[in-house]
């Protein structure tokens, strides 16, 4: 047995371990059904202004990535794009939504958005935790 390490890894060996885990899954606990989710505020020209990626899966909103450009910083758009989020995932069926952030600004609006800590990595980068939350749809 051989072990390698690469900072570039060829697809083709991404998608054996992504499919045999998800096969493995899927087996064990049902299908994931995993589908991707995005919602993105515009300007008036398209421009994207502030967005949010992630998934839905096992009956749960995972929002991965959730971005406010500097101009719409402050007006409440964070809170409009999880709104939607939540709108959507509850008609995928989905129950419940969780996040992460090492952000103190993004963490105060989570919670004011009906979200709760679940857990903590302490010190995770730059002497700021990575704090884990979630909320009930």
């Amino acid at each position: 047995m051989q072990f390698t390490v690469t900072a570039e890894p060829d697809a083709d060996d991404v998608n054996v371990v992504d499919n045999n885990l998800s096969d493995f899954n899927d087996a064990d606990v049902g299908p994931a059904e995993r589908t991707p989710l995005s919602v993105f505020a515009r300007e008036d020209d398209g421009r994207v202004i502030a967005g949010i990626n992630g998934m839905t899966a096992w009956g749960w909103l995972y929002v991965q990535r959730l971005w406010v450009g500097a101009e719409a910083r402050g007006s409440g758009v964070a809170g409009k794009l999880l709104d939607t989020a939540e709108e959507e995932a509850r008609k995928r069926g989905c129950h419940s939504a969780y996040i992460d952030t090492f952000n103190p600004v993004a963490l105060k609006t989570y919670k004011r958005c009906g979200y709760v800590e679940y857990g903590r990595m302490e010190n995770f980068i730059a002497g700021r935790d990575r704090i884990f939350l979630q909320k009930k749809l």
